[in-house]
């Protein structure tokens, strides 16, 4: 049996890899997954809520998915903004292998697959999509929050989605109380926008 989990860097489980069929971006699209990533199956729950729930991508300007695994989020992002450039960032290897290999596949040049320090921290994101690994544990998922919500331009937003029983609701407080804190007094909100299946999905704007 393996230790790995979809967080683990370099994935000691079989490939397996995979064609799967989904829609992304109102499109039917093939796409290639494998094991030892997240959700290799099929588009998760939480994801297409996510999804559902955000609005249109802003069409220029950096665009992040944090937590990318395969790529729902960024080839969704890269779909809907051809002229914008998607940052799809993962620790896992192999998952940012499937996302730069998904990206040829549906013929977009404007992904960027990449570990977190491949990004330079001039960057300034004009959205953040995430639905971050909360089984990461609390610690390193403020952790993310501090790392990278301070990216947001000016008048920007991350969506966040979040299982209502994996701490949905204490992210949320969590992120009311050290907002201002993380953004180094910038103007800010958080409020939870969607709830649906069991998912949360809150929106942190930054003024």
């Amino acid at each position: 049996m393996s230790d790995d989990h979809y967080f683990t860097a370099r994935p000691a489980s079989a490939e397996d890899r995979r064609l799967l069929r989904v829609t992304l971006a109102g499109r039917d699209v093939e796409v290639e997954t494998a094991g030892g990533i997240f959700s290799p199956g099929r588009v998760d729950l939480g994801t297409q809520v996510l999804l559902r729930t955000v609005p249109a991508a802003p069409s220029t300007g950096d665009l992040l998915d944090l937590g990318c695994g395969w790529g729902p989020v960024a080839l969704t992002l890269a779909l809907d903004a051809p002229q914008a450039h998607v940052w799809a960032v993962d620790v896992n290897e192999r998952a940012l292998d499937l996302v730069a290999r998904n990206a040829r596949r549906l013929g977009l040049d404007n992904v960027t697959a990449c570990t977190p320090d491949a990004v330079p921290a001039t960057t300034r994101f004009a959205a953040i999509w995430s639905n971050p690994p909360i089984r990461v544990g609390k610690e390193a998922l403020h952790a993310m929050m501090r790392r990278w919500l301070p990216l947001l331009a000016a008048d920007a937003s991350a969506h966040l989605v979040v299982q209502r029983n994996l701490g949905a609701d204490t992210l949320h407080r969590w992120l009311e109380e050290h907002l201002p804190e993380i953004l180094d007094g910038r103007d800010a909100t958080v409020e939870r926008v969607a709830s649906a299946k069991g998912f949360r999905v809150l929106e942190v704007r930054a003024d």
